[in-house]
Parts: C-alpha cells; structure tokens; sequence
C-alpha cells in the first residue's frame, strides 16, 4: 500500500527525494523497514523510467527473479497507478521515487542512501526518455536534453558511486533503412529522425563509457515493435492522447474511441503491399532485460548491443487480420497514402540474444492481440479513473 509501513520486502513511496540529505521523517519508517535483511541472492538495482510501458512489465519480471528494484521515475507520460498493480501482480512492494534523471543531486542522493543503508546499487536499467518520433522532429531540442543530457548525468552519478553496470533501453530506430534483411546489430546505424539520434548518441557515449575503465559493462538492447500486455490484462501500454504506435490504435479503433485505423501506404514490395514490422510480446521483451542483467553480472568489461525482436515479419494487414480473428472485433480502416520515411520492410535477427542471453521470444501474434485486447478491453481509460 502506498505509504504504508512495510514488510521486510521494502516499501512503496512516491515523493520528491530530498537533495543529498536522505529520507524526510515522515518517511523515515520506509528505510528502517529496509534495513532488515533480505537474502543473498537479491540485488539493488535502480530503473529509471520504470512506470512506463516496457519498465513495469521489467519491474514484474525483475521482482519474480528476487531483485530488488528501485524505480526513479517523474510521471510525466506514465502513472503511479503502475506501480500499485505491478506490486499487486507481484505479491512484493516496491521502492518508488518521483524525480528526474537531469537531477545529478537527486541521483547522487539516492546512491548514497542505499549505499548507507547496506545495500548498494549494483546496476542500473535505463529506460527514462522521451519516445515519440512525430514528436521528436516537431522539438529536437527537447529530445537531445532529455535522452542526451539526462543520461550524462546519470552516467556522472553511477561513477560518483562507483556502478558499472548498465542496461539501455535502445531501439532499432538507430539503423539506417535498408533492404538487407534481417537487420543484425552489425548493420549500418543511421536514424531518420531526432528521436532515433538521441538513442545512437547514448549508444556512442555508453560505448565511449565502457571503454575508458575494464570494469564497465554496458547492454544496449535495441527493441523492435513491442506490443501486447501482461496476460492479467492488470498493466499494459495506455498513451497519452493521440496513440503513435499502430497496435494501441487498433484497441482503441476496436472499443470505439476511433473512428478507423488508417493504414499509409499498400504499394509497398510486401505479400500484400503494407509495411512489414517485427512485432514482439512485451512481457518477452521484460524477460530480456532480466537476462541482460545477468549476462552483464557474468562478463568483465565491454558494450554489447543486441536486437530484442522474433526474427519474424508482420505486416499491418496481417496484424490487423489476426487481431480482428482473436478479439472477434471488427476495425474500420482506410488505406491511405505513404508518410514520409517509412519503409517497407524491417526485422531483427535475435541470434545475439540467444547466443548471449540465451532469451528468445516465446509468445505468438495471437498472444499478443489476446493480451493486448484483454488490458484494453478491462482498462478503457488505461490507468485513469
């Protein structure tokens, strides 16, 4: 409950982290709750960004695996809301902070207390930033200060406190387009657009990073197309506003609070002329970043990107067909002229993820229309009242 005194699993607050000066006493029981021993096999690690879509499907997975995550996260485009359900989903409470990754005294601060209290941070899962593409052309330099800046001062914090480890949540928007298929993570990188060049520029610097001291380790994991929910249909992706990604505006399409799905472009080289894309459950994508962790606790220095996709290609006819075969739900769509800068086809080869990770997506296409639908369907207001 938030608020509330915990067990000896930790405790769940959201409030501003004072700067550099430990817990306020109002909420000094949540730190002597966190006093108490907790088994050898758990780990601290901080996740920043952790209310939003993929980071509360990782905060489940990551608490089923005995970590112990500490969520920094400023609510701008996610909800609190998340966080109950994820403890809920996972019979455990969690630490929560809301601040901001730009806040180099924040961060510093919550090192230090964690260090303090006998459990120090001993990785971080970065996924704080901003992630919309139309968005990012429209304020470039939002974008940079955000993605670019807010990461430099992460990385600051980590040496203040001497953490080495790092998992980035990337994108396979870093690549350049291109019609060798499948896309490998030693395929040429050049974005389109501002969103996808602030991902390669953390990439740059985290590979810069690593590489001035043996000891750090870095795993970019660069997602394909995620989407679906938990199978609770307790958390799933709810956008705020207009829905830039096409599965969450096929649900919303289907329960009526759009008209139709317009589909650009079916001249494409395709089966069936519409844009192919590699389209992988979430809850598999959470399982990979669990792995990540612990491939970056086995290895001794280096950076590693690596594809999170199925290897497989889908295109939008084709999802919204399976969609509509699962869900029983029919969705009204128009064809409608190519956008600029789409390409036909793109999916990953994950033989990385496999080969290091030892992960590879389990859950079909019909699990994630049935998922998605079931978070949808149960949640029209996503985490609103």
């Amino acid at each position: 409950m938030l608020g509330a005194p915990s067990d000896s699993r930790g405790c769940f607050f959201v409030l501003p982290f004072p700067k550099c000066a430990g817990p306020p006493p109002g909420i000094r029981f949540a730190y002597a709750a966190m006093n108490r021993p907790y088994p050898r096999a758990s780990s601290s690690l901080l996740v920043t960004g952790g209310a939003g879509y993929i980071g509360s499907h990782t905060l489940v997975e990551l608490l089923a695996a005995g970590y112990r995550p500490i969520v920094l996260d400023n609510f701008s485009n996610s909800s609190s809301e998340t966080l109950r359900r994820v403890e809920a989903l996972a019979g455990k409470t969690l630490t929560a902070i809301e601040g901001d990754i730009g806040d180099g005294e924040l961060l510093r601060g919550i090192f230090a207390e964690q260090a303090r209290q006998g459990r120090p941070i001993s990785g971080v899962i970065h996924f704080a930033g901003l992630k919309a593409v139309g968005e990012s052309v429209e304020q470039p330099l939002r974008y940079y200060r955000n993605n670019v800046s807010g990461t430099l001062v992460l990385l600051a914090a980590m040496d203040a406190a001497d953490v080495r480890h790092i998992v980035f949540s990337s994108s396979a928007t870093v690549y350049r387009a291109s019609a060798a298929l499948p896309y490998t993570e030693d395929h040429t990188l050049g974005p389109a657009n501002p969103y996808g060049r602030t991902k390669a520029m953390v990439e740059q610097i985290l590979r810069d990073w690593s590489a001035c001291d043996r000891g750090r380790r870095v795993a970019c994991l660069r997602y394909f197309n995620p989407i679906g929910a938990h199978p609770s249909g307790r958390i799933g992706e709810a956008p705020q506003g207009v829905p830039n990604n096409l599965f969450p505006y096929i649900t919303q399409v289907a329960l009526g609070a759009r008209p139709r799905l317009h589909i650009f472009g079916n001249d494409y080289p395709t089966p069936d002329g519409t844009g192919v894309r590699d389209y992988v459950h979430v809850v598999d994508l959470a399982r990979a970043h669990v792995k990540a962790v612990e491939y970056l606790e086995q290895v001794t220095e280096g950076f590693t990107p690596i594809n999170l996709g199925t290897g497989r290609g889908t295109s939008v006819l084709e999802l919204v067909q399976m969609f509509e075969r699962v869900t029983g739900v029919s969705i009204p769509r128009e064809i409608q002229a190519r956008r600029p800068g789409d390409i036909a086809e793109a999916y990953a080869d994950p033989a990385r993820a496999t080969a290091l990770l030892r992960w590879r997506a389990t859950r079909t296409l019909e699990d994630m229309c049935a998922d998605g639908w079931r978070w949808q369907s149960r949640n029209p207001k996503g985490y609103g009242p």
